[in-house]
């Protein structure tokens, strides 16, 4: 269901861009900037990885430097018989997680020292699961596909704010002044509704990788609470990333929640709890 969902919404993206794309700049502005994205986006998929694991200040850790939580990993890992990501340890007090890698063969997760501090081996495992889980799902790739979309209704946007938009659409220029004012909201909202649908899809496929929905229910209701009242400065200076964390990290400045990409953390536990009343595999 969730990849149906997926499907529609980007489905339904795609014909956002491809009807604002001719109201706002007519068929070669709309090429042109969708050309810009795709190569723009084409750079992020293949380095965003590395250039947000070096903003974050992450260490890459082995089994020898941090056995318990690379041990942690490891075994998800092949219960989802996924290859070993590499792994890392952000020195962060807000409690959180992230997955990133544009494949499953050149993934990685990362995990806060505030996390490691606060969680039980289980919770953590329930973590680390659910962030294997948007590997599994090649998250990162719809994603970036959702990005290349939605950046390129803003530079058409941007186009028809210096150069006037294509005047001989059907609804003249008042069409295109209302276009190139909501088209770029509506791409955003879009852009939310599918981080939240693979949200949810991360979580069930979490809680089946290491067997009980619990552990991760319990984690996120933790992680909720630390992330409110802990400040995530990079993250606060760096909204664009927030979408990547497991529960939102930003909270400290006023707009920072008008449009949040994480499903309400409630909902999410409720359905990880419905889901516990199903047979569960044991750990280990």
């Amino acid at each position: 269901m969730n990849w149906l969902k997926t499907s529609i919404l980007l489905a339904g993206l795609t014909a956002l861009f491809m009807g604002a794309g001719y109201m706002l700049a007519g068929e070669g502005g709309m090429i042109i900037a969708l050309a810009v994205a795709v190569g723009m986006n084409v750079f992020a998929y293949w380095n965003a990885d590395k250039l947000v694991l070096r903003m974050y200040n992450a260490r890459e850790v082995t089994e020898r430097t941090a056995p318990g939580f690379y041990g942690i990993v490891k075994q998800l890992a092949n219960r989802a018989e996924l290859p070993m990501p590499k792994v890392y340890i952000i020195e962060n007090d807000q409690p959180n997680a992230f997955a990133t890698g544009r494949n499953p063969e050149n993934a990685a997760v990362a995990a806060t020292t505030g996390l490691l501090k606060i969680l039980s081996h289980e919770e953590i495992a329930g973590v680390m699961a659910h962030e294997l889980a948007h590997v599994k799902n090649r998250d990162t790739l719809i994603m970036t596909i959702t990005a290349t979309i939605a950046g390129a209704l803003s530079m058409l946007a941007n186009f028809a704010l210096f150069f006037g938009g294509n005047r001989n659409n059907p609804l003249g220029i008042v069409g295109t002044i209302a276009l190139m004012i909501l088209a770029p909201v509506a791409a955003m909202l879009v852009q939310m509704a599918i981080s939240r649908t693979r949200e949810y899809g991360a979580d069930a496929g979490g809680a089946e990788i290491c067997g009980n929905p619990m552990w991760l229910a319990s984690a996120l209701q933790k992680l909720e609470q630390g992330a409110q009242s802990v400040d995530n400065t990079v993250a606060e200076d760096n909204p664009a990333t927030a979408h990547m964390f497991i529960v939102n990290p930003l909270h400290a400045r006023s707009m920072d929640n008008l449009f949040s990409t994480h499903p309400n953390t409630a909902n999410r536990v409720r359905k990880l709890r419905e889901m516990a009343g199903e047979p569960q595999r044991p750990w280990g």
